[in-house]
């Protein structure tokens, strides 16, 4: 396995073992939420919107996880890059569209890990392309 496919692995349990954390305070305490993202409109968060929010982020990094074990699972890695796409346009849309997020740090840090996440994982898809295509040659 490539050292760049490796490192992306490393990353995503990373992000996952954040994101899990993310979880946990979405459920202990949903002021999490409106005192760290949005910020645009707190009293929009409650407790349940908390621990939706706290569910997504769960799968997302169940899913995060289960890819950095068996990264060269092609429907697994688009899932997991799909993952990534839709934090970046949840966020952006609670910035720009909805205003209930402000371009706080709390809401620039999941823009930058999806953004560098997203990079990351296009161009691994070229590293895993190189590699199924190297094993094919070698069965031949």
């Amino acid at each position: 396995m490539s050292r760049f496919l490796n490192v992306l692995r490393s990353w995503l349990v990373m992000v996952s073992i954040i994101a899990m954390g993310n979880t946990v305070q979405s459920f202990r305490d949903h002021s999490f939420l409106s005192e760290k993202l949005y910020t645009g409109k707190p009293n929009l968060v409650n407790g349940l919107q908390a621990r939706t929010f706290g569910i997504w982020t769960l799968l997302s990094s169940v899913i995060r996880c289960y890819c950095a074990i068996d990264i060269r699972n092609k429907t697994l890695y688009n899932i997991t890059l799909l993952t990534f796409f839709i934090a970046l346009a949840h966020f952006l849309s609670e910035v720009f569209i909805y205003g209930t997020a402000a371009a706080t740090i709390g809401v620039l840090a999941p823009l930058m890990v999806a953004s560098f996440s997203i990079l990351g994982m296009l161009i691994g898809l070229q590293y895993l392309e190189v590699e199924e295509t190297s094993q094919l040659k070698k069965r031949n």
